[in-house]
């Protein structure tokens, strides 16, 4: 694909709902939807404040129930679209939808937790952390505390990553595992440490994503706090630059193994990288004049050499379909064949949203240099 055709196709996914789900609150289309509000923060178009609001005028009633939403499920994948809830009130004044919110709080307020206080992932995953839910939820829990409960969890959310730097990072990769786990009895962690076997790319993408979309929501005056959250995602970004592939620019599905005969440059993965070097960026997390180009050159590749043209329109290839672990016994065990062959989906919109949210940061840092050039 041109890169010039990329505004019109990302319209194409926003004209209506036809692309989303509407029979099951999933955090799918809540990252659609985050990438939706970040494209109209970068060009100012209604199209995509009006796709947020049509999502959850459809999800939401009257009275702030979600339809399709289990409470007590205890799914961190549901708080994913939480914060586009919080973007439809600030937009609408609609009351319903902080009410909705408020409904997703409180499963974060119960959700259960390991010893040291994490969430679990889900209530059928006991005792299990996964760089995945960080994402889904931290950022929206940041959000909500900063405007509406005095911040009094800062705390508890900055200790949730410190123990997932704690368990979850290898110190001699400079990379983070996809999973923990805390009883140490899941058939893929390791009897030692309770982490997965293997560096997922998608999963770092998510933690990367959730620190810095995390630092986005809170309180400036809280200096420590963003501190704390800031070192972890520079040394972060430069342990997974370490991989970058120096042809394209992308990553491999299982990170460190290129060697392996069916791995592959992962799109997903890749364009969150992408979206989260430019965010650290436009927050002057990271310099801009050293980091940019990295991030931009990512969004790009992507679009040169990724995205070909098919029977019905645009398709972004090579993004991993699902990946998880467990809970059934040898299934979904972590391992390296595990990754390398789950199936890749086209236009899968967990790959749809890391790019669109890339190409929106993108769009915001090159009005910027417009800006410094006095276009």
């Amino acid at each position: 694909m041109q890169f010039k055709d990329m505004d019109l196709w990302v319209k194409s996914f926003y004209k209506d709902l036809s692309f989303a789900r509407l029979d099951k609150w999933n955090y799918e289309d809540g990252c659609m939807l985050l990438a939706a509000i970040a494209l109209y923060k970068a060009t100012n178009e209604h199209l995509y404040k009006e796709f947020v609001i049509q999502y959850m005028e459809h999800y939401v009633t009257k009275e702030g129930d979600i339809l399709h939403y289990e409470f007590d499920h205890y799914n961190l994948d549901n708080i994913a679209p939480a914060r586009a809830l919080l973007f439809a009130y600030e937009q609408t004044g609609e009351e319903r939808y902080k009410a909705a919110a408020d409904l997703l709080y409180r499963q974060l307020k119960s959700q259960p937790r390991t010893s040291e206080g994490n969430f679990w992932h889900k209530l059928i995953y006991p005792n299990q952390v996964w760089l995945d839910g960080l994402f889904m939820a931290q950022p929206f829990y940041m959000a909500y505390e900063t405007r509406y409960a005095k911040k009094e969890a800062y705390n508890d959310i900055l200790s949730q990553f410190a123990c997932v730097r704690k368990h979850m990072f290898n110190e001699k990769k400079k990379l983070y595992y996809h999973g923990y786990d805390e009883s140490r009895q899941m058939f893929w962690a390791d009897k030692e440490s309770g982490c997965s076997k293997n560096f997922w790319l998608r999963a770092i993408g998510w933690y990367e994503m959730a620190l810095v979309d995390t630092m986005d929501e809170m309180s400036n005056a809280m200096y420590e706090y963003y501190r704390s959250l800031e070192v972890l995602f520079k040394e972060s970004m430069r342990g997974i630059l370490c991989y970058q592939d120096p042809k394209s620019f992308l990553f491999y599905q299982v990170v460190d193994a290129k060697e392996e005969k069916d791995n592959y440059l992962e799109t997903s993965g890749s364009a969150m990288i992408a979206a989260a070097i430019l965010k650290a960026c436009r927050l002057k997390v990271v310099l801009s004049e050293k980091y940019a180009p990295i991030g931009q050159k990512i969004v790009e590749s992507i679009v040169e050499n990724k995205v070909c043209k098919g029977q019905d329109g645009w398709v972004l290839k090579d993004t991993c379909k699902v990946a998880g672990l467990g809970p059934n016994e040898n299934r979904r065990d972590g391992s390296i064949f595990y990754y390398l062959s789950e199936p890749k989906q086209d236009n899968d919109k967990k790959g749809l949203a890391a790019l669109f949210l890339a190409y929106a940061e993108y769009k915001m840092a090159s009005g910027k240099e417009e800006e410094k050039e006095g276009k």
